[in-house]
């Protein structure tokens, strides 16, 4: 095996390993904690969007330039996501607007 097949080898392991590891982490977090957790993975997963954003734009090779699409691509769906299942988890912790209620006699036609 040459250098960069070995290169991509344990780029692909260490992959696999951070992707068993994230989703095994991911699993076990109590509800009470994923709301704040999310909101920190978003703001990784924004990083890591500025990230393949140069890798694209430097275009060091047509290898580098795909997998900076690729990296691209997922990243933004990624914080998108993130950010519209944060929003929905955040309006399940507001309060109820209670029914407003209606005037005294109106409910019942003004009959007393």
């Amino acid at each position: 095996m040459n250098v960069s097949t070995e290169f991509i080898i344990t780029g692909l392991f260490v992959f696999a390993l951070a992707g068993f590891l994230g989703f095994e982490m991911i699993r076990r977090v109590p509800r009470l904690l994923h709301t704040p957790l999310m909101a920190l993975t978003n703001a990784l997963s924004a990083i890591s969007l500025v990230g393949s954003i140069v890798v694209l734009g430097r275009q060091y090779s047509t290898y580098a330039t795909i997998l900076g699409f690729i990296a691209v691509v997922a990243s933004t769906i990624n914080v998108v996501g993130g950010f519209l299942i944060t929003d929905k988890m955040l309006k399940m912790f507001k309060p109820r607007q209670k029914p407003a209620k209606p005037a005294s006699g109106a409910a019942d036609g003004g009959a007393a």
